[in-house]
């Protein structure tokens, strides 16, 4: 079996026609089919509730502060639920939990459809309902990454069916902010809540519809807080599994909190409206989509180590380019860009975290994932937002894309040295 080396690997070039069934190898699996058809469907809701709560909370505060603090409210829950779950995801089935999840989710967005329709909605029931969904999305987030691995009858096709995932959520990021554009100018916010909370029918049919063979049980030999030490300890004694698990909390606190400022950006820079806000995060979904894309058409997860510094060194280029614009056309180009790297790092480390995992620890190995992705974001949203206000947008999008670079330079460091990734052979790989 192969190891994971900083060594370049010996691979077969592929034609068009290989790579094109490579991209879909994985819909040849029944349950899998099933998950990303409902995945598709309740992710464009998601994106556009998503863009919707930051246009309401900017039109009713006028304040970069108080996005980032929305930011913070909605994604801090993560920071330190997605451990807890980690540990429940190795233990208990993952199928109910998420259908317990996304019913929670349905009911968060039709309370703010209903608030906002009815004209009670205020500033403070956004924070209350965002962290509410942010304490969900804790423990679904680690379920729903750990959650693909059950689908799959052939476990190589694990990197070609975590990637298509990615390319569905990057889909529904390309076409949910555009909806959203055009529904907040014509109908207004509670609508896209409305959407988003119908969305979610979808997702839970497929959830519904899944038949999985009953898993092995785990057998603990110790209690559930020893089991999540023993996770930390296994990904900090795991060099390749912790320099991985830093640079996408690095790039998650200095970097992608830049979407909590694009509202800013849109009103203050391009005085534009809603309109313009959903071309440019189209602009982010469609780069994420070619990524997503990409990393699918591959036969492996062999050579992505390397992905996983350059892509954030592309992120962090964009950002700082981004920052100087003033134009909509570069800007839209700059966050195609700026998403394709994003969504290179992120889907590829997920990748290898899943492949090159133990199994019987691949829940904790993904709750920390989870935590480091997203529970470290609100940190970001919450800094960027009183940076934005104290010192400007500009500064502030430049400062993160220089350390999202110098984290891809040091973790470029890391790899060049020969033990970086030393001694692990992925474990589903034939």
């Amino acid at each position: 079996m192969p190891e994971v080396s900083h060594n370049p690997i010996e691979t077969t070039a592929t034609t068009p026609k290989s790579a094109w069934q490579n991209l879909f190898r994985s819909l040849s699996h029944r349950n899998f089919r099933l998950f990303v058809s409902g995945q598709l469907i309740s992710l464009m809701g998601t994106w556009i509730q998503q863009m919707a709560m930051s246009w309401l909370v900017y039109k009713m505060t006028h304040s970069a502060y108080a996005l980032g603090l929305m930011s913070f409210a909605s994604n801090a829950p993560g920071l330190f639920i997605a451990p807890l779950a980690g540990g429940l995801s190795d233990r208990l089935d993952r199928r109910k939990v998420m259908l317990c999840t996304q019913t929670l989710a349905m009911s968060q967005a039709l309370a703010l459809a209903y608030l906002t329709l009815s004209g009670q909605i205020e500033v403070w029931h956004l924070y209350y309902l965002g962290a509410f969904l942010g304490i969900v999305t804790g423990f679904d987030t680690p379920m729903r990454q750990a959650f693909v691995t059950d689908l799959l009858d052939d476990r190589r096709d694990l990197s070609n069916a975590i990637s298509l995932n990615s390319s569905v959520f990057n889909g529904a990021r390309l076409i949910g902010p555009t909806i959203a554009g055009i529904a907040i100018a014509l109908c207004g916010e509670g609508w896209c809540f409305l959407l988003n909370g119908l969305s979610y029918i979808a997702v839970l049919l497929a959830l519904l519809s899944i038949r999985i063979k009953p898993a092995q049980p785990v057998v603990h030999s110790h209690g559930y807080w020893a089991s999540l030490k023993e996770g930390v300890a296994y990904v900090w004694h795991t060099p390749a599994l912790r320099n991985i698990l830093a640079l996408v909390g690095l790039v998650s606190v200095v970097g992608l909190p830049y979407s909590v400022l694009v509202p800013v950006y849109v009103k203050t820079v391009l005085q534009g409206g809603p309109e313009t806000l959903g071309y440019l995060m189209g602009s982010v979904g469609a780069g994420a989509l070619v990524g997503a894309l990409y990393l699918a058409s591959r036969p492996d997860a062999m050579g992505l180590e390397r992905l996983v510094y350059r892509a954030p060194a592309l992120f962090g280029l964009s950002l700082i380019l981004f920052s100087q614009s003033r134009n909509l056309w570069l800007s839209m180009g700059l966050l195609f860009l700026l998403g394709l790297g994003m969504m290179m790092q992120m889907a590829s480390s997920n990748i290898l975290l899943q492949t090159l995992a133990e199994e019987s620890k691949r829940g904790r190995v993904m709750s920390l994932y989870a935590m480091a992705f997203l529970g470290m974001m609100p940190l970001g949203g919450l800094a960027v937002g009183a940076s934005a206000a104290q010192f400007g947008l500009t500064p502030t999008l430049l400062t993160g894309g220089l350390l999202c670079l110098a984290g891809a330079a040091q973790f470029g460091l890391v790899l060049s040295r020969s033990d970086a990734f030393e001694g692990l052979s992925p474990p589903l790989q034939t």
